[in-house]
């Protein structure tokens, strides 16, 4: 009996147990919009005229590891247009940030900086902002959803769409960072919104509790202007280039890469399709023309889209039951037309690239898109941001 009891003590030492699923709910109707409502949540932080805000949270820890999954709902408050947009956590606020540089407390150190783009990349004393969530408004979702209040919504609607939809809700499984977004950290939500009022944002952290390998978490490269910059047309003028040190040797090595092309009118980078090539130490690992076609599967979030009558030829069934051909006008939106690996109202997800394994010291991640460079109101720019992450 002594012999067994012995023996079920040392297994219980090396099993793992599952903890309780929790919730961190960490923005509730939440303002963010410039220069407009600050709304009364406790604890919340607001920067660049409320079109950043950010909270220090304190989460539930995970010694042996949790599924993690972000959730987001998103409502117009009176915004009409699609609007870029990102969650982001602080990994190290011992070094800058971009929450030091908004609230003017810091400025961009001369390394993380290419050409005359401060903050894109990470530096000895600057890690750029961890993304966990890229996101694009839709077109008035929930503000112009209700066709008593704005009749006009009523005849763009086409007719497969019962009803516009009052929120758009997005999920993304973000378990690979679950060591950055349990204990203490800052998490932030920026929307490229000018008018105030804005959107009026949910946000919240899943944890399952089950056990889970905790991956390792390098941020490398973040080209969105969240605070002190400018649209990153850098890519049509170099390749964007970072240095970085691996302290140990790592094994089942993960490259994460989000990327998505906006601006410069019909025929800007938001509308062509151009190629993205990532390179690590020189090898290269991905090859891709990001693009989404399926935009028109959202128009239901898209109720103040704007919307243009095209003709077109179709066969149809007359009052007799016969086919004939004729000549009909069909509404096309805005939203449907397709774009650079985003929609209005979509969600973003990473490309997740297998590396293998990585010695400890340097090494060179390099990308390169054949980006259109900026001309007047022709903000042609990609907002592109990478992390590695390992055991």
């Amino acid at each position: 009996m002594k012999n067994f009891l012995f023996i079920l003590g040392l297994l219980v030492g090396t099993v793992s147990f599952a903890q309780s699923p929790q919730t961190l709910e960490i923005f509730k109707n939440q303002p963010v919009n410039f220069q407009g409502d600050e709304g009364k949540s406790p604890g919340v932080e607001r920067l660049q005229d409320g079109r950043i805000i950010y909270k220090k949270v304190q989460a539930p820890q995970f010694e042996e590891g949790t599924d993690v999954k972000v959730k987001m709902t998103l409502r117009s408050a009176g915004d009409p247009w699609d609007k870029s947009g990102s969650v982001f956590v602080i990994t190290d606020p011992e070094k800058i940030d971009v929450i030091d540089v908004a609230m003017g407390q810091g400025t961009y150190p001369p390394g993380a900086a290419v050409l005359e783009y401060p903050g894109v990349r990470k530096s000895e004393n600057y890690t750029p902002a961890l993304e966990i969530l890229r996101f694009m408004t839709p077109f008035g979702a929930g503000y112009f959803s209700d066709e008593k209040v704005a009749e006009d919504r009523k005849y763009s609607r086409p007719v497969y769409i019962p009803k516009w939809e009052d929120k758009v809700v997005w999920e993304e499984d973000i378990s690979h960072l679950a060591g950055e977004v349990t204990g203490d950290f800052y998490v932030g939500v920026w929307i490229d919104t000018w008018t105030a009022e804005g959107y009026n944002i949910d946000l919240s952290l899943e944890y399952s509790g089950r056990p889970l390998p905790m991956r390792k978490v390098i941020p490398l490269v973040n080209t969105i202007y969240y605070a002190g910059q400018k649209h990153p047309d850098l890519f049509a003028k170099t390749d964007l280039k970072v240095d970085f040190e691996l302290p140990e040797d790592a094994s089942n090595v993960q490259l994460h890469y989000i990327t998505t092309g906006h601006g410069g009118h019909r025929g800007g980078d938001e509308f062509i399709r151009l190629k993205n090539e990532v390179k690590l130490n020189q090898r290269l690992v991905l090859e891709t023309i990001p693009w989404r076609d399926d935009c028109a599967s959202f128009r239901r979030f898209n109720p103040s889209s704007g919307v243009w009558m095209r003709k077109d030829t179709a066969y149809v069934y007359n009052r007799n039951g016969q086919k004939e051909e004729r000549v009909i006008e069909e509404r096309l939106a805005s939203s449907d037309l397709s774009r650079s690996n985003w929609c209005p109202g979509s969600s973003v997800s990473p490309y997740t690239l297998q590396i293998g394994s990585l010695e400890k010291g340097l090494h060179f991640l390099e990308i390169a898109i054949d980006g259109t460079i900026i001309e007047d109101d022709k903000l042609n720019h990609w907002l592109v941001s990478a992390y590695l992450t390992y055991l």
